[in-house]
């Protein structure tokens, strides 16, 4: 495999590229056998570059990219008007076979819009999708897609969800015959409409998937499936549902933990009898959606990640280029599409 490279839009998100340089510098030393091509406005970076002493590292490409796609710039607006941003210079290094895989944190819409322009999906993929690895109660990852990049998806669209999502999980996550589930209503054969149920039996027929059936909301966490498969307006839904309750239940923690000092001893105390528990939790370790069925790998990155945050949407750019997820993806949907010959 060709040593790898990974294209940073280090202009996007809500909090400036200083978390990018920042995060940047911890995976220059986690990954000393890969490159990283920084795309952005040369004036704003080098500084940066300079603080954290990477101007100069041997692992690191400055790339000049004059515009800057904002996060509030329309999709279309931003494909037509914006042909030297950040965001597509750094698209545009996969094309050109320099970089095998992009992060991004910028507008989520301009980047699927702009990546699905420059790239194109793979061959026999009808749609893209948004993929994130949620964690679960067995001490895995459960992924879910989509997340909303198709609003709305046909029973074929879905069941291409759940091969390319199997795919994910088997080799990023090491499972073998991943479990695959269709997040619905309810849980019996009759429930939903006809897009789920055509495309739960398109799922049960194949026999190169393990499908095992309607999963409902309140078994995502529980482990009981390896991919959850929905439409982008039921996933967007459901993860920023959870997003919410997390926060609220933080919130609520914070304020208990700060009425009085016997709560925040038995907290000391319950994390340092759960250590493991606790970090594997840490949200910014699930931060990094993969824009998954293109022809190259694109992660996006929550708009306000931390450094820490974005540090580990780098890291799963580097585990799905180092897998080589796309010609996996390739692979796999040529060998599903044949069975149906």
């Amino acid at each position: 495999m060709p040593e790898l490279n990974i294209a940073i839009d280090a202009m996007g998100g809500d909090n400036g590229p200083s978390i990018v340089i920042e995060a940047l510098e911890k995976a220059v030393h986690r990954y000393p056998d890969v490159k990283f091509t920084v795309v952005g406005h040369e004036q704003e970076l080098t500084p940066l570059l300079d603080k954290f002493n990477l101007s100069s590292h041997p692992s690191v490409n400055l790339v000049h990219a004059e515009q800057v796609i904002e996060m509030d710039d329309k999709p279309g607006q931003s494909l037509r008007s914006k042909p030297e941003s950040s965001m597509r210079v750094a698209l545009q290094t996969l094309t050109d076979g320099n970089c095998q895989a992009m992060v991004s944190g910028g507008n989520t819409g301009a980047l699927m819009t702009n990546a699905y322009f420059t790239l194109k999906t793979l061959p026999g993929v009808l749609r893209p999708a948004l993929m994130t690895a949620l964690p679960n109660q067995t001490g895995g990852k459960s992924y879910l897609l989509d997340l909303g990049a198709n609003a709305s998806c046909d029973s074929e669209t879905l069941f291409q969800f759940g091969v390319m999502g199997a795919v994910a999980a088997e080799y990023l996550s090491g499972v073998p015959a991943p479990k695959i589930s269709l997040l619905n209503m309810g849980e019996e054969d009759i429930k939903g409409n006809d897009v789920v149920r055509n495309a739960a039996a398109r799922l049960a027929q194949c026999e190169q998937l393990n499908y095992i059936g309607f999963i409902e909301g309140n078994h995502l966490f529980s482990g009981r499936a390896d991919v959850v498969v929905c439409d982008g307006f039921v996933g967007n839904v459901a993860l920023k549902s959870c997003e919410g309750l997390a926060t609220f239940i933080i919130d609520q923690m914070r304020d208990t933990l700060n009425s009085h000092w016997l709560y925040r001893f038995f907290f000391r105390f319950l994390q340092k009898r759960t250590h493991k528990s606790w970090d594997r939790l840490k949200p910014d370790h699930y931060n990094g959606a993969s824009l998954i069925g293109l022809r190259h790998v694109v992660i996006k990155s929550h708009g306000s990640a931390s450094a820490g945050a974005f540090y580990s949407a780098i890291q799963q750019a580097v585990a799905e280029a180092h897998e080589q997820l796309p010609e996996r993806i390739k692979h796999r949907v040529e060998a599903v599409l044949s069975e149906q010959l």
